[in-house]
């Protein structure tokens, strides 16, 4: 492991959403997220060249994204939507969250037989216990309306003042009852990651 990257704790979360309001759905829709804790070799300190840490993160970003899918039976072609995002802690910046945008961002789409929509994204600072909403789409068309969505997560206790939190999100499918019109994920046509 580099020694830009110390990972503290991993926790690994799946949701299985079986019904809502109205009739029964006939199917099960699953939410994994993988949070990684580690810590941010920028605390308390303005670095100019933060770009070795993006590619320090690549691995964290593959081993992260494996273990989603892991979480939702393995099988990349059950997986239709996605979202990542970062919680930096208060002696850190934006910026640093921001660094996760390349890593995680490919090892999903990588591992997932290169989904063609760009994974949508959030960051902040705040403190310990902090919660955040990871955007979800697509992973072949971001106009998919029924796939959007948003997954709030938060790992107790961090990140403390000198972490981050770096978060992926996969989903199995629309949210239950989708109903709202738009574009249908077997209406995508164009491939490029929009249509």
């Amino acid at each position: 492991m580099s020694v830009l990257v110390e990972i503290r704790r991993i926790q690994t979360t799946v949701e299985e959403i079986f019904h809502e309001f109205g009739p029964l759905p006939g199917r099960t829709e699953r939410i994994a997220s993988v949070c990684v804790v580690l810590t941010n070799p920028y605390a308390g300190r303005y670095e100019p060249d933060i770009l070795p840490t993006m590619e320090a993160l690549k691995p964290a970003g593959l081993e992260m994204a494996t273990r989603c899918l892991d979480a939702l039976g393995g099988d990349p072609t059950t997986v239709e939507g996605y979202g990542k995002g970062a919680v930096v802690g208060s002696a850190g910046e934006l910026e640093h969250g921001a660094l996760w945008h390349v890593p995680g961002g490919y090892a999903m789409r990588e591992i997932l037989g290169n989904a063609k929509a760009i994974v949508p994204s959030t960051k902040k600072v705040a403190g310990p216990g902090a919660r955040i909403d990871i955007p979800v789409t697509h992973i072949n068309a971001c106009y998919v309306r029924s796939h959007f969505g948003a997954v709030e997560v938060g790992v107790p206790g961090s990140p403390q003042a000198d972490e981050m939190v770096l978060i992926l999100v996969m989903t199995t499918g629309a949210r239950i009852h989708e109903r709202v019109g738009g574009l249908r994920a077997d209406q995508i046509s164009v491939w490029d990651g929009q249509r």
